[in-house]
């Protein structure tokens, strides 16, 4: 069973993450197409990186076919909390306000962005008088 930290996944996992959330399940191929829109990359670091990523059991492969198919191992979701929780004891002291008020102070919000981000609150503050 791997452990918390090789479930992190790395910046090139992570690309690799982003286009089978997108697609869903795909082939080396498919995502090494992807991939190379954006920027060269070989297939055969694509294939390495993959079998890395499903040792890491960051993917998981059926292998019924003849060219085998890769699926995330988690949901988006659940990955972006992983670091996001990784950051945020790492660099913020476990503080959340400080980690939304350092993101916010990065990158403007737009409204719709601050409205969800109210909202979020809201509900996050109904949750805790239950």
């Amino acid at each position: 069973m791997p452990d918390n930290k090789s479930l992190r996944p790395t910046e090139a996992e992570l690309e690799i993450l982003r286009v089978l959330w997108k697609r869903g399940a795909s082939t080396v191929r498919e995502v090494y197409q992807e991939l190379a829109k954006e920027r060269p990359i070989g297939y055969t670091t694509v294939l390495k990186m993959m079998q890395i990523m499903t040792e890491k059991g960051l993917v998981s492969r059926d292998e019924k076919e003849r060219a085998h198919i890769y699926r995330a191992a988690a949901p988006e979701e659940q990955t972006q909390r992983q670091l996001v929780t990784h950051l945020m004891e790492r660099a913020f002291g476990g503080s959340a306000s400080k980690l939304m008020m350092q993101a916010l102070a990065a990158q403007k919000a737009s409204p719709e962005e601050i409205k969800q981000m109210r909202e979020m609150l809201s509900q996050f503050e109904k949750e805790q008088k239950l």
